[in-house]
């Protein structure tokens, strides 16, 4: 089995709806976004010989989810009163409403979802909320390449 990893950084704020403690607050993270993919074989075909894909196109598509997220509040569907966010709207913030509670657990699997969707088999995405704190997402586990 090969497995190749890349991985792109973020700075995003986000809170905890209905927490008790202080991530109840808004507060902000340098997210650390690890894409781990995986093949039991190599390609053969010209460029792409004796790679399992081009790193620089593994890392174009990353930095493109992560940038969307990039310097935005992150927050769940309804989790401000109406009046808060329209007013962060009016100043001009950037807020990405999620379906979820934007945790890094979640957040390990919408990453995985993301790049999935790009065509990737994914061997597992790490998603770093500190440098020393991860929540990691590896699918369904299938060993089917």
């Amino acid at each position: 089995m090969y497995y190749l990893k890349s991985e792109h950084s973020f700075d995003s704020a986000h809170f905890l709806a209905n927490y008790e403690g202080k991530c109840r607050n808004i507060h902000g993270h340098r997210w650390r976004v690890v894409v781990e993919i995986k093949s039991l074989t190599l390609q053969t075909e010209k460029q792409l010989d004796g790679m399992v894909v081009d790193f620089g196109q593994l890392k174009k598509d990353i930095k493109e989810e992560v940038d969307f997220l990039d310097h935005a509040l992150l927050i769940e569907k309804n989790s401000l009163k109406p009046a808060t966010f329209t007013a962060l709207r009016e100043e001009g913030f950037r807020i990405i409403e999620f379906a979820f509670r934007p945790t890094a657990e979640r957040l390990s699997k919408y990453f995985y979802d993301k790049m999935e969707e790009k065509g990737y088999r994914l061997k597992s995405v790490a998603v770093y909320e500190t440098p020393n704190n991860a929540a990691i997402y590896e699918g369904d586990l299938d060993v089917t390449i």
